[in-house]
């Protein structure tokens, strides 16, 4: 099976740290957000290729993708931010038979062994029921559960099925049809959606599987990116400071082994990176990215980037990387 993975968006609502490092790279509890997607794929199904749809910091994606997998990787530049329709399109010419297709801005517990489980449908999309359907897609289906069409942001309750960006296709030509037929349409607000080349295949006589998931984790925005951070923290990612000197530590937090805490306070819900120094600073709810330095800080719900400095600083900042901020008064 082939896998194809679209990351070329910037990254808009997590800058100023996009600026420097692609959404997929940020790391929430100590680890960049596609490597769980990655780790979590290659441990549930046989993999032939996975094919990169990148664009925003594509070098930094396909160097880091070669230098921690090793498996056969393709990576597709999208020139023309087209949508989820034209970034999946790209793929075509290097698919023929089964295809996953993963959208990394959440993380999720999906079980992918439904593939196995589920060997008669044309294809499965995993949903998250949800209260505030209102913000999402969500897939209408019908009473054996097979999507019958997707609605944006729905003003009634039609569906509390959200559509959480992961979805198996057995055949992908009928896929790419779909898409073809998709990119011939007008565009909306200048995109093509994938989601028009299911409804085509569903329109032909698909049958597509909802398959619901009990974990949902946003990664797209900084209160939900630290959101996530605590709910990793939580189910296993937490690691204690190995190097604190008359500190108070709250769990859950991650603290690199290398990372240097001083008469600190830390906790709950911090991941701390490498070579990072803490000084007389307390944080809660906060990601420090490797090789910052911290002195006098009292911080809650912020991110830092990796090498920023600040000294003073007080309250919820984004600091992005090898960025200086120092408070007076």
């Amino acid at each position: 099976m082939k896998v194809v993975i679209p990351l070329a968006g910037k990254g808009t609502r997590l800058r100023p740290h996009t600026h420097t490092v692609p959404k997929p790279l940020l790391k929430v509890a100590g680890k960049p957000v596609l490597d769980y997607v990655l780790d979590d794929l290659l441990a549930a199904v046989p993999v032939e290729e996975i094919i990169f749809i990148t664009g925003h910091l594509k070098e930094q994606v396909e160097e880091h993708v070669r230098s921690q997998y090793t498996i056969p990787s393709r990576f597709i530049e999208q020139k023309v931010q087209d949508g989820t329709a034209g970034a999946v399109g790209l793929a075509g010419p290097h698919l023929g038979g089964p295809v996953l297709i993963i959208f990394v801005d959440t993380l999720s517990d999906a079980d992918l062994r439904a593939i196995e489980k589920m060997p008669d449908v044309d294809g499965i999309l995993w949903a998250k029921e949800v209260e505030d359907y209102q913000r999402f897609g969500v897939i209408v289906t019908d009473a054996e559960g097979f999507m019958v069409r997707i609605v944006e942001k729905p003003e009634t309750p039609v569906s509390r099925l959200a559509n959480i960006g992961l979805y198996y296709i057995r055949d992908s030509r009928w896929l790419l049809e779909g898409i073809q037929h998709t990119l011939t349409r007008a565009p909306l607000l200048g995109e093509y959606f994938l989601t028009d080349a299911f409804q085509y295949m569903i329109d032909h006589g698909a049958r597509l599987r909802t398959v619901p998931v009990n974990g949902w984790y946003d990664c797209g925005k900084p209160e939900t990116l630290l959101e996530t951070n605590r709910v990793l923290l939580e189910r296993g990612r937490a690691l204690p400071p190995a190097r604190a000197t008359g500190c108070t530590v709250h769990d859950p937090v991650r603290v690199e082994p290398d990372a240097v805490l001083e008469r600190s306070e830390i906790g709950p819900n911090v991941s701390v990176g490498s070579n990072v120094h803490i000084v007389r600073s307390s944080l809660r709810d906060c990601i420090v990215d490797d090789g910052a330095v911290l002195e006098d800080c009292h911080l809650e719900a912020s991110l830092i980037g990796a090498h920023a400095v600040l000294c003073g600083v007080r309250g919820r900042v984004l600091v992005g990387d090898h960025c200086a901020l120092e408070a007076h008064g």
